[in-house]
């Protein structure tokens, strides 16, 4: 491979004659052969989106000169359109502030600026002028964390909810026998049992809708470890108003930067907020996968859409391989979360050092969840019932003498629910022979769809 000399304040190193980065990217790419995983494009293009609203600021400062300005402002265009992608090869484990790839940023700019320019333009002096490593990164988090959520997982969610909410609408006449403990209980129609889930995914995109005035206040302008050393006071603020013009957001400069700077809380907040969704969408895809068994020895009340073969040697089988991949989307974004927590303890006086992986795994957990959702949200809109076999299970369970409890007792209810089980006879068929109640009494008592209702009057 030709290869060139590039130098840093360390001395002259070795670099592919190719590459748009320079010396200290080539470090830690030798430095840091740890895993072969970058970190997500989304987060290259909010540090590139940070870098362009800096050299915007400063050219409005007049602290850069306005053609240097306007170069690098080109060059971070190309990175947010998706170019260059193989110019951002450092690990994921590098040093935790993130200062690896904050000059592979300054650099690939500084690199694609000089060329349009037909000028040096310098890395740190003019690419990360009035930044820091250390505010840089942070703002980046939270920038791309903030994309990716209005942009792809707060709208998959919307979807979800309201596709579950419209298939609960098809099915709110159709009643079926209700759980707990795995075993047999009331009666409940399809749509409460669908509401619930709805509910859950409601509840999961408010907290997170929740946390966004916090996750849009940026690092940027602390710098080094909050104090603002070397950035003009003004710089902040016009930058998040660049970024914003650009996004459609409402990103402003922190409260406190030697809390933003140190601390990952409203990283570790988000990540929590991501894990309650992704528990949420376990037990719905459970849910599933508990009444699609089947077809002949488990449940059979649903049946999911046949998408592949289910076995290399059984012929004719059907997995719910949906609901199956969002439970382990759900198990990663579980151990994903448990890696931000103890990163989130990380903030060793003024800056907290896990910083990339903060940043990896917030972003696998956005897109994981905004792929998944709408793979869920087709594969319960596709779902149709077996009511037939609901409705046979339903005259059998013997829970629905709960009904009767108040007209002849507990216990009698249970002899009679015991009685019908054993012989396993319709719970109309016992109670007609153990209750002076008359058979229209006991239909009007037992009827399933009037069991939904509990004590509500319709």
């Amino acid at each position: 491979m030709k290869m060139r000399t590039e130098r840093d304040s360390m001395g002259e190193i070795q670099v592919p004659d190719h590459a748009l980065y320079g010396a200290q990217t080539q470090r830690a790419i030798n430095n840091f052969p740890i895993s072969g995983q970058q970190l997500p494009p989304a987060f290259i293009d909010a540090i590139a989106r940070i870098k362009a609203a800096c050299a915007h600021a400063n050219g409005q400062l007049a602290r850069l000169d306005q053609d240097k300005a306007d170069a690098i402002i080109q060059a971070a265009g190309d990175i947010i359109e998706g170019r260059h992608p193989d110019a951002f090869p450092i690990d994921i484990y590098q040093t935790g502030s993130g200062t690896s790839t904050n000059m592979n940023v300054n650099e690939v700019l500084a690199h694609l600026a000089a060329a349009r320019l037909g000028k040096a333009v310098g890395a740190n002096d003019d690419v990360n002028m009035g930044q820091s490593s250390n505010d840089v990164i942070p703002s980046a988090i939270h920038v791309s964390a903030a994309l990716s959520l209005s942009r792809e997982l707060l709208p998959a969610l919307h979807q979800l909810e309201q596709v579950i909410l419209t298939k609960a609408e098809q099915l709110q006449c159709q009643v079926k026998t209700g759980r707990t403990h795995l075993m047999d209980a009331m009666p409940l129609r399809f749509d409460q049992e669908l509401g619930g889930w709805a509910t859950q995914i409601r509840y999961g995109r408010e907290r997170l809708e929740g946390l966004q005035s916090r996750l849009q206040q940026l690092a940027l302008g602390g710098t080094a470890i909050g104090t603002g050393i070397n950035a003009d006071p003004r710089q902040a603020q016009l930058a998040c108003d660049y970024i914003n013009r650009h996004t459609g957001l409402d990103f402003c400069p922190a409260e406190d930067y030697f809390y933003s700077l140190s601390s990952q809380d409203t990283a570790v907040e988000l990540s929590g907020q991501l894990k309650t969704l992704a528990v949420a969408l376990m037990k719905i895809a459970n849910d599933l996968r508990w009444m699609n068994s089947g077809p002949l020895t488990g449940l059979a009340e649903i049946q999911l859409t046949a998408l592949q073969p289910g076995s290399s040697i059984m012929p004719g089988k059907v997995n719910p391989v949906i609901p199956e991949a969002v439970a382990m989307v759900a198990a990663q974004i579980i151990g994903l979360d448990a890696a931000i927590t103890v990163a989130g303890q990380s903030g060793n006086f003024q800056l907290n050092v896990m910083l990339p992986l903060v940043a990896n795994n917030l972003l696998t957990m956005t897109r994981l969840l905004a792929n998944s959702s709408p793979l869920l949200a087709d594969a319960i809109s596709g779902f149709t019932v077996n009511q037939p076999h609901i409705d046979r299970s339903l005259a059998r369970n013997p829970i629905l003498v709960t009904a009767l409890n108040p007209v002849i007792g507990y216990d009698r209810a249970a002899y009679i629910a015991k009685q019908a089980y054993a012989e396993n006879r319709p719970i109309l068929e016992v109670a007609l022979e153990e209750t002076e109640l008359s058979e229209q009494e006991l239909r009007q008592l037992l009827d399933p769809a009037t069991l939904t209702r509990g004590s509500q009057q319709e």
